[in-house]
């Protein structure tokens, strides 16, 4: 899900916790500014959620894990809330359904306002205090991961509308055409992982050895306009292109293009726009990802292989900002622009099975449900999108999500053997 540190390693620069911890309450409400209350109601499918539930669950979230541990005899807002606004905490109790989170007209969207600035409030007691700042650290990251769902999961909604409505101005990709060059990688052994320093979620860790061969990775993402000629190449009716349960998968579902795309136009915050041949191609699932590398005569890489890059492990070649490229920084409509570097546009396919580390061990307590109970049949993404809370990627983290989804800011980086 989910914030930009100005190195890999360590931050040292970053704004004061408190500071961080306003920016990104405020953000989330900047994005959802321009929805209705049925905009922010509305739920898509079952793998979203809508706008309102992110506003609550993200504050529940501070109540639940803060407040009501931290404040003497603070009270819920409502005792009833932690029902509807839990999302899979099962160590905090029952929850409804997922897929009725949609069906929520109550509370409203300015209840649910009106929840986060009593919350921020109380905040504001627990934010200097020493024994909270990991919780509030973890808080923070939470919170930016679900600034990113609810920007896909609210496109998502809209693109069901036939009107195509917009949520912000349209802005232009500015892509820039260029040939494919490649970063090489000498092999042998690599670090990977984070190292324990700044804070990083629990899946980043323990940081381990891996021995790599000699590869190489793209510098430059996958385009639109590489897809186009894959679809006319007919790569989506090609089996020998495709893993088993990747052209079942197709066939299902009548897949024939990306998430979002009709002819020359894809959907966007903006609503339709025409879609830029250059520009990053984005909202594919990993069956469409390993089907393109294979058309392409290349593979995936795996997620040490990008780590490696990224960490600059490769002789002569620097390590690679996180916090650059196109990233999100205030409220708008984000958009792939085909910036140089690893991070940024959209995040990026492995062909690593997101599974735990050497040594992994999750956190104690309710928190440590946040990732590793999800370590099964999901592949890991690397880097950061264009709808990614600028500071809140580095080289060590690890998004995941299953095969068949696409409704994430998802491309690829293409790697080969040397």
């Amino acid at each position: 899900m989910p914030s930009h540190p100005k190195t890999h390693e360590a931050i040292t620069t970053e704004p004061a916790l408190a500071e961080r911890f306003a920016s990104t309450r405020a953000l989330t409400l900047e994005l959802a500014a321009p929805l209705s209350d049925a905009d922010a109601t509305i739920q898509s499918m079952e793998d979203a959620s809508p706008a309102k539930w992110h506003l609550a669950h993200t504050t529940w979230f501070w109540e639940t894990f803060l407040l009501r541990d931290h404040v003497p005899d603070y009270r819920a807002f409502d005792e009833d809330w932690a029902f509807l606004f839990n999302s899979y905490y099962e160590a905090e109790g029952a929850r409804i359904d997922r897929f009725s989170r949609g069906l929520l007209s109550r509370p409203t969207l300015d209840e649910v306002r009106e929840w986060r600035a009593a919350v921020d409030e109380a905040m504001q007691s627990l934010l200097a205090r020493p024994e909270c700042q990991a919780l509030i650290e973890l808080g923070i990251a939470h919170e930016q991961q679900h600034i990113e769902l609810l920007l896909t999961d609210i496109k998502h909604a809209l693109f069901q509308n036939p009107l195509g409505p917009a949520m912000f101005e349209g802005a232009s990709s500015r892509a820039g055409e260029g040939e494919r060059g490649w970063y090489q990688h000498p092999g042998g052994i690599a670090l990977v992982g984070h190292d324990g320093g700044a804070f990083a979620f629990d899946n980043e860790g323990p940081r381990h050895r891996v021995l790599l061969e000699p590869f190489a990775l793209a510098e430059q993402l996958v385009t639109n306009g590489e897809w186009e000629a894959f679809i006319t190449d007919g790569g989506y009716e090609t089996p020998s292109l495709w893993l088993s349960d990747g052209l079942a998968w197709v066939r299902e579902h009548h897949i024939r293009a990306p998430l979002y795309w009709r002819e020359g136009e894809h959907f966007t915050h903006a609503g339709w726009q025409a879609r830029d041949p250059d520009a990053p191609v984005t909202h594919i699932s990993y069956y469409e990802a390993d089907a393109f590398a294979t058309w392409a005569g290349h593979r995936l890489p795996t997620e040490c292989e990008w780590e490696a890059i990224a960490r600059g492990q490769a002789g002569e070649l620097p390590a690679h900002d996180a916090a650059g490229g196109n990233q999100l920084d205030t409220a708008g409509a984000p958009l792939p622009t085909g910036s140089p570097g690893l991070f940024g546009d959209c995040w990026q396919f492995t062909r690593s099975a997101y599974l735990p580390y050497p040594r992994f061990e999750p956190a104690e307590g309710a928190v440590g449900e946040y990732n590793g109970k999800f370590m099964s049949g999901q592949f890991v993404l690397k880097g950061a999108s264009c709808a990614t809370v600028r500071g809140h990627s580095r080289p060590s983290y690890r998004n995941f999500f299953y095969p068949h989804q696409r409704w994430q800011f998802t491309g690829l980086r293409l790697a080969k053997d040397v």
